[in-house]
Formats: structure tokens, C-alpha cells, sequence
């Protein structure tokens, strides 16, 4: 039974979002292809359909934004990916602080598509940082993005909830901190 372009459009979207999810919960290497497809509800033999190879879908996946950037703001979205809830949510987190030293060991394809998020997150954290010049508010997104990503790795790699939570205050602590004057509610 052939299907229609949106249905293969949407089949896509569906083996993109659950291969997301998969991978930043378990790894690379410790998912199958034949488990993202039953996650996304499709037939392992349509996966060659959509993509290459399991490379492909990693690259693909790296493309692929979850973060929320609504708010901008340095602090106010510090405050958001420095909490708990988020720390927790390793399928549903962050992709770079899921997946990135793991990104460091994939195809040529998969580190572009990370570098092109890295780029594009600074850019869009930049807009809402501190700072009288391009060069001063790009300078702190970098730098709080960079403490944000550590902490949430130094977090999430601990069996010590209390140090988690501790690495994740404290971060959050300092870069309200270097970013006086953009400090939430």
C-alpha cells in the first residue's frame, strides 16, 4: 500500500522524534534501528525509506532542535535548563548536553549538523544577553551556555542527587550573578 506525502512526511517526523528521544536516553550505540521504529509505531522495514543508514538517522536527529528558546533571555532560560525537571528528563532534554561527547565520535555529517545547533543557540542566546556590544553579549552567551551544558552533564553523571542539585543551584547562582540586571522574577 503506497503512501501519500504526507503520510510519508509524517512517518518521518515520527522516526525522527522517537530516535531523538531513544538516543538522548540510552546512547548511540545501545539503540537499534528496529527499536526506534516500533517506538515510533512503523514497520522496521520502512526505515530504509526515509534514511541511508542508522548514520543517516544519527546526523538527521543531530539536525533537529528541542530546545526551547522562547525565552531568551540568558537567566531567565538558565533558570529553566538548570532545574530539576529538566536534569531529569534526559529523553526529552537537552540534545547537546545528551549527546554531544557521544557526537564527538560520529560521521562527518553528524558534527556539522551539531556545530550548526551550537552556532544557531549562541546566536539566539546572544540576542538576549548581557552586554553594550555584539562581541559583550556573545562573550556571555557563550560563557553561560558553556557553565549551563557542564552543569547539567556534572548533574546528571553523579549518583549524588543532593551534589546534582547543588552543581545545578550554583550555576544557575552564578550566572544570575555575571548577568545582574537580567535576573528573573
Amino acid at each position: 500500500m503506497k503512501v501519500s506525502r504526507e503520510q510519508f512526511a509524517e512517518n518521518r517526523e515520527k522516526i525522527l522524534d522517537a530516535a531523538g528521544r531513544l538516543f538522548r536516553e540510552h546512547g548511540f550505540e545501545r539503540v537499534t534501528v528496529a527499536e526506534v521504529m516500533k517506538a515510533a509505531g512503523l514497520t522496521h522495514g520502512g526505515f530504509y525509506g526515509h534514511f541511508k543508514s542508522k548514520d543517516d538517522l544519527i546526523a538527521q536527529t543531530l539536525a533537529r532542535s528541542n530546545e526551547d528558546t522562547s525565552a531568551l533571555n540568558l537567566v531567565d532560560y538558565a533558570h529553566r535548563y538548570l532545574s530539576r525537571q529538566h536534569c531529569d528528563d534526559k529523553a526529552g532534554g537537552c540534545t547537546i548536553a545528551g549527546l554531544g561527547p557521544e557526537a564527538l565520535h560520529q560521521s562527518p555529517e553528524a558534527r556539522a549538523a551539531v556545530t550548526r545547533r551550537v552556532k544557531a543557540q549562541i546566536d539566539k542566546l546572544a540576542l538576549g544577553s548581557p552586554g553594550t556590544t555584539d562581541a559583550e553579549r556573545r562573550r556571555a552567551a557563550i560563557g553561560g551556555w558553556a557553565a549551563m551544558v557542564g552543569a547539567l552533564l556534572l548533574a546528571r553523571v553523579t549518583d549524588d542527587a543532593e551534589l546534582g542539585d547543588e552543581v545545578l543551584a550554583q550555576t544557575r547562582a552564578w550566572i544570575a550573578e555575571k548577568n545582574r540586571g537580567n535576573v528573573p522574577d
